[in-house]
């Protein structure tokens, strides 16, 4: 999707294989660290079997501490600003939201794929959630993102969840503009930069050609300590100009910055917000390429089967919860391939959001010399020979190597490769939340995938609801239309919409879905959330205006007879939040959750059978 943008300048860079390069202080930041591993260290975690799995011992207490220590008033907040627009909420909504109810819901709120569009789209979401925002508490919508439990992101919004967990939690205006009076240094916060391109970033091409030199030069540490260096760790350092600390609109081209160079996934957990369980448990996932895949389920026009693992990074593990590997490492020591030598400085925040939106094996790499990348790719060929490295996927030396040999595809690789988190279809990460040791009861869905004009259509949904099928014993996900068209005709896009609303005792324990997709402007305003994927810059009007009218879409609901919005809106997204905690207390829906339920609620019904 990128490659056009790289075309225009790359032809620059044929001549930079003729200078020498100097480690830079973002080099030295950038190179792992070895050293002799603790005390009974052991390096993989065996997650359990379909039905018995568990959680790391450092997340089950984060997610203690956050639902005792900070979610009674988080919930309390958000119930106060529904009521603020309904004093008329049935009794058991109260009870469970004031903690007044033994239940209470653990929400997980998944933002989807889709490059800056999604990053945009899902922060103007989490806008409208969020109890720091005085007009989203007067909408009835603001608290939500403060209760939640967990937070996932992939692709576009992996550059999303990741900025917002290493800057310490800023408010989404903070996070996206920058601080108004910043304080210039390599650990502080500077904005996503979105008016500098990600890929061309001056508008002078010796500028930018001195800025591809300095971006090779920042992977020579990693190079030279003898691990395997790809495009991805190039695209990650792009990356880390605008979704890591440390850049300024003011020192882009300032190679005496590290850049976001040695800004560690693993080192969230040392910000306050975190130490303090103020943020949802933050979750990035990407996608395994492996050999020998199984082509067959491969859905059309993406490139990864769904039966291959999806890796998740959390902040204490990284590995994943698919019954064909079950298994974890601790992310601080990725890198790490056995329990005598550790490695360190190997999970660079930014170089997990570049392996969760690396989408150039969509490219196709096959030919270094004759890919429109290939100036880029000779000058890292030079600098870096690796003459057997594919350089379009992520490389991660394999800690799981001779782990689960009979049913995991890379048990026998010296490295995992891995790709952009959508490429299996599922551009929406909703597989963490469906992991039954979490306990998720309730997951937020954003959908700001390119199905149709660049607006969402449900392909997501399709092929989680197709990959959950594929596992039975492990996963449950709530009936969602079969065909892309469904959606078009029931309008499921351009409104909220609820799934999983009918349970038995069969699927008790399955989430019901809150699915928000960005599927078309509000009625009456002009479309300006539809950009395309492939844009990589924005200037601070264009995001303006997609925050504002994101707002408007967060907060609506389904308007009928020509309304603008739905009164009852906050109250209805508070009903089905609360559905499952309610479900379990033993309390029959009333009031107006039963009208509520009834009208956002997906019925199962089809009105056509256009092909998914």
């Amino acid at each position: 999707m990128l490659r056009n943008r790289f075309a225009i300048l790359l032809a620059l860079l044929s001549w930079l294989n003729t200078f020498a390069m100097a480690q830079t202080v973002a080099s030295q930041a950038y190179t792992p660290i070895t050293g002799r591993c603790p005390a009974g260290f052991n390096l993989v975690r065996m997650a359990g079997t379909p039905g018995n799995q568990t959680l790391s011992s450092s997340e089950a207490c984060y997610v203690q501490n956050r639902k005792a220590n900070v979610l009674p008033r988080a919930w309390k907040i958000y119930l106060s600003n529904v009521l603020s627009t309904n004093p008329f909420l049935p009794d058991y909504v109260s009870r469970i939201l004031s903690g007044a109810s033994s239940e209470i819901p653990t929400l997980g709120i998944a933002t989807s794929g889709g490059g800056y569009r999604a990053a945009i789209f899902g922060a103007g979401v989490l806008n409208a959630l969020d109890a720091r925002n005085s007009s989203s508490d007067a909408a009835g919508t603001g608290g939500l993102l403060q209760a939640a439990t967990y937070l996932s992101g992939l692709s576009g919004s992996s550059w999303f969840i990741t900025s917002l967990a290493q800057a310490n939690l800023p408010t989404m205006q903070e996070l996206i503009f920058g601080p108004a009076s910043p304080t210039m240094s390599n650990s502080s916060w500077g904005g996503w930069n979105a008016d500098h391109d990600i890929i061309t970033p001056s508008t002078n091409s010796v500028t930018d050609t001195q800025y591809y030199t300095n971006l090779a030069d920042e992977l020579l540490g990693k190079y030279d300590a003898g691990y395997v260096v790809t495009f991805a760790d190039y695209w990650g350092r792009m990356l880390a100009r605008h979704f890591a600390n440390g850049t300024f609109s003011s020192n882009i081209f300032n190679e005496s910055y590290t850049h976001g160079a040695g800004i560690l996934w693993s080192a969230v957990a040392n910000t306050t917000s975190f130490a303090s369980y103020s943020i949802p448990f933050p979750i990035v996932t990407a996608d395994l390429q492996a050999p020998g895949q199984n082509s067959s389920e491969i859905i059309a026009e993406d490139y990864i089967p769904l039966t291959n693992p999806i890796i998740e990074f959390n902040v204490f593990e990284t590995g994943s919860f698919d019954p064909q590997l079950s298994a974890f490492v601790p992310t601080k020591y990725l890198g790490t391939t056995n329990n005598s030598i550790c490695v360190t400085n190997y999970d660079q925040s930014a170089f997990i959001a570049g392996s969760s939106s690396e989408l150039f094996n969509e490219a196709n790499f096959t030919n270094t010399l004759n890919s429109e990348f290939g100036p880029i790719l000779a000058l890292m060929a030079d600098l870096m020979p690796e003459p057997q490295v594919e350089y379009d996927v992520a490389s991660w030396p394999n800690p799981f190597y001779g782990v689960a040999p009979d049913t995991f595809i890379d048990s026998t690789q010296t490295n995992l490769n891995m790709v952009d988190g959508g490429e299996d279809g599922e551009v929406i990460p909703l597989q963490p939340f469906l992991v039954k040791a979490r306990g998720v009861d309730v997951i937020f869905a954003i959908d700001a995938t390119d199905d149709i004009n660049n607006f969402a259509d449900g392909s997501s949904l399709i092929a989680t609801q197709n990959r959950t099928s594929l596992y039975p014993s492990t996963y449950s996900f709530p009936p969602v239309p079969t065909s892309m068209g469904e959606y078009t005709a029931q309008n499921l896009t351009t409104r909220p919409t609820f799934f999983g609303c009918k349970t038995t005792s069969l699927n008790i324990s399955t989430p019901l879905l809150i699915y928000l997709a960005n599927g078309g402007p509000p009625d009456g305003e002009a479309p300006v959330t539809n950009t395309s994927t492939s844009q990589t810059s924005y200037s601070s009007s264009e995001i303006q205006a997609m925050l504002s009218q994101t707002f408007v879409i967060t907060t609506q609901g389904y308007p009928e007879n020509g309304a603008m919005k739905d009164p009852d809106w906050p109250s209805c997204l508070a009903c089905a939040v609360v559905d499952r905690a309610r479900e379990r207390a033993g309390v029959a829906r009333s009031g107006i959750c039963s009208t509520c339920m009834d009208r956002y609620c997906w019925d199962g019904d089809t009105l056509t059978t256009a092909a998914s």
